[in-house]
């Protein structure tokens, strides 16, 4: 199969511009056949009247300004449900602060989050946060909708070792698709039972809405199609939002400088008598700039989902054939010394656009991609994010017993991907009689 890497931002414009419906499919792979329902799920779905039907779909109902707006308060419910869980864990014993697994309750968080979203329940009780019992759900959790296999990987390329099982590749995946297919029919299940029983969420949820739209269009919502939409949300808004929590506080505990500012400027424009709200965000263009760093040196998907061409073109004067693979190394784009000074360092402050600026950075930080198929969830998920980290940042000092190393390197970041993040969680004194009242 012809592949195209391309790993400089003109090379990135030309590809999703110019050429950008040339590159809008996606290429069949085995992660593919295995896990996307028959590709009707729209991140994977070919380029076409489903995908556009389905994407609108899910901007309206989701992603919109409006949608949005609509759906700002849930999450500061959330994270307030949150601040309190970990206070509470944080002060359980004598000593007035504890040892947290950041890994765990970033991943928490943001599970509970998409959920509430999607059935209008948490998965994880508040009072279970932390426990072994709550734990032990998140670790299954996390083993069923995190990627753990790559979308590409040798049977792609040499589809004859398919024939002989290849690493166990596709069994594995079978089985990941199975417990994924179980958790969603237990959601539409219950959601059916609920409404039959005359139970139903105080606010509306998005099963409630697909359920809705099934019955006057049957033949279009089918419960695949319904799935397929839950299946993005929870997959692709996981582990990107909890991923990038995790990474940010890394970096923070890394660099006591950064974390100091932007607590100051939190302190500064929120203050110690109510918790950071989303409508706070737009007052904190900093802790923008630590986000929007993070993703720079540690992009959640480093090398973005593949497209794939369906026409004759040239990129960067090459004739590139129809039916080629494009892979858009985002990582090396976001680390590239003829785009960013000291590339390989921890700089917030690179991102301090003054108004107007910030178009300068147009196919230099893609971390969601760019063109018809980017990431249409991009803006909730900075909300979210960004929001977590402002309440972390705002209620509690951090220590971290052990030196992490960050080396600028693909393979330290991937061994760290799996290694979780403890810190001494201490809730801040001036924030005590706030926390105490949650």
């Amino acid at each position: 199969m012809p592949v195209i890497v391309v790993s400089s931002p003109s090379a990135v414009e030309e590809c999703l511009t110019k050429n950008d419906v040339i590159f809008a499919n996606r290429p069949k792979t085995l992660a593919g056949d295995k896990f996307t329902f028959n590709y009707i799920v729209y991140v994977w779905a070919p380029y076409g009247q489903l995908w556009r039907i389905l994407r609108r779909l899910t901007v309206v109902e989701l992603f919109s300004s409006q949608s949005l707006q609509k759906s700002s308060t849930l999450r500061d419910q959330e994270i307030g449900t949150f601040i309190r869980s970990l206070y509470r864990f944080s002060t359980s014993n004598n000593n007035g602060s504890k040892k947290v697994d950041l890994t765990n309750w970033a991943f928490t968080l943001v599970f509970n989050l998409m959920t509430k979203i999607i059935a209008g329940k948490h998965i994880v009780n508040e009072e279970d946060a932390g426990m072994e019992k709550g734990i032990e759900m998140i670790e299954k959790l996390r083993g069923t909708f995190l990627v753990t296999i790559s979308f590409l990987n040798m049977c792609d390329f040499l589809p004859i070792l398919r024939w002989f099982g290849y690493k166990g590749l596709e069994k594995k995946m079978d089985i990941i698709h199975s417990k994924r297919n179980e958790f969603l029919n237990s959601l539409i299940d219950e959601f059916r039972h609920n409404k039959i029983s005359g139970l139903k969420p105080n606010d509306t949820t998005l099963i409630e809405t697909l359920l809705s739209f099934q019955e006057s269009e049957p033949e279009f919502y089918t419960d695949d199609i319904i799935k397929s939409i839950m299946l993005v949300i929870f997959v692709a808004g996981t582990e990107t939002s909890s991923s990038t929590i995790q990474w940010v506080m890394r970096l923070l505990l890394a660099h006591p400088e950064v974390l100091h500012k932007l607590r100051a400027d939190i302190d500064n424009k929120v203050g110690n008598k109510r918790l950071v709200r989303e409508s706070d965000l737009t007052k904190l263009p900093y802790l923008r700039c630590v986000v929007n760093e993070t993703m720079r040196l540690y992009p959640p998907v480093p090398l973005l989902l593949p497209h794939y061409s369906t026409e004759d073109c040239t990129v960067g004067g090459y004739d590139v054939p129809k039916h080629t693979m494009l892979l858009i190394n985002a990582w090396a784009v976001h680390r590239d010394p003829k785009v960013w000074d000291d590339p390989e360092k921890f700089k917030p402050e690179r991102f301090e656009a003054t108004e107007g600026e910030t178009e300068r950075f147009n196919y230099k930080l893609i971390p969601f991609g760019m063109g018809r198929r980017a990431c249409p969830g991009t803006d909730m998920g900075l909300r979210a994010v960004s929001l977590a980290l402002g309440a972390l940042v705002q209620c509690f000092d951090w220590q971290i017993e052990e030196e992490e190393s960050l080396e600028a390197s693909y393979h330290a970041r991937m061994s760290m991907q799996n290694k979780p993040l403890k810190a001494v969680c201490t809730p801040r004194k001036d924030l005590v009689e706030l926390l105490s009242q949650l």
